[in-house]
């Protein structure tokens, strides 16, 4: 099967990820190769690329849940077990503390999300803040056109409430290359803001990224 590994690649992964815990190297680098080694799948397979697309970090992959993990197409029960059981052993072992991107203005928002303009989907993604709006994870929570009835503020913040997020900020790209809010763009954001108000974590925003440019919709006066 395409992306399994082959016994000399596995043999070779393994060796080197007994090199990088041997002299505590506990990296993305060395996270990958433990994933590939732990599910038998090579370092650059779409279980493992999946998996680092969802949580880019080293802290969020240590936090990531069994319900999490079953949503990603090709982990089943038995694979996720694996995982988590890699990743309770990786706890074990020092960790570099990663530096955290602060937001300070919806240009710092768009900056860091300005990959999305190259989607062809339209993706609805969360941004987890701490005190310091320093972000703690990204997590893309729709993929289609955006509608108020779809977007629930549930599954929106699950993530953020698990994380113990003070306040957030949500995004969307238009394929289209236009930042120009729509009617439903506007009220998904008022409902995601009525709802963060109950739950007390602040929607600070919501950005929605164009070809070339982008819209705050706080900046527009929706928040």
């Amino acid at each position: 099967m395409e992306g399994r590994l082959s016994s000399l690649l596995f043999y070779f992964y393994l060796t080197k990820l007994e090199e990088y815990i041997m002299n505590n190297i506990f990296d993305k680098v060395t996270f990958k190769l433990l994933l590939a080694t732990t599910i038998r799948e090579k370092e650059d397979g779409y279980v493992v690329n999946e998996i680092f697309t969802r949580y880019p970090s080293v802290q969020e992959l240590l936090d990531v849940t069994e319900e999490e993990l079953l949503q990603i197409n090709g982990i089943g029960k038995v694979k996720a077990k694996q995982i988590l059981s890699a990743l309770k052993l990786a706890r074990m072992n020092p960790c570099p503390v990663e530096s955290r991107f602060t937001i300070r203005s919806p240009e710092d928002a768009y900056n860091y999300l300005n990959e999305m303009k190259y989607l062809s989907q339209e993706h609805f993604v969360v941004l987890g803040l701490n005190t310091k709006n320093e972000i703690i994870f990204k997590e893309t929570v729709f993929i289609g056109s955006l509608n108020a009835s779809i977007v629930h503020p549930r599954e929106t913040f699950k993530h953020l409430i698990r994380r113990s997020c003070a306040s957030a900020i949500v995004a969307h790209n238009h394929p289209s290359g236009q930042p120009d809010p729509s009617r439903e763009d506007i009220e998904v954001t008022k409902r995601l803001s009525e709802a963060g108000k109950i739950l007390g974590i602040d929607v600070l925003d919501h950005i929605i990224v164009g070809a070339q440019s982008y819209v705050s919709l706080k900046e527009k006066g929706y928040l």
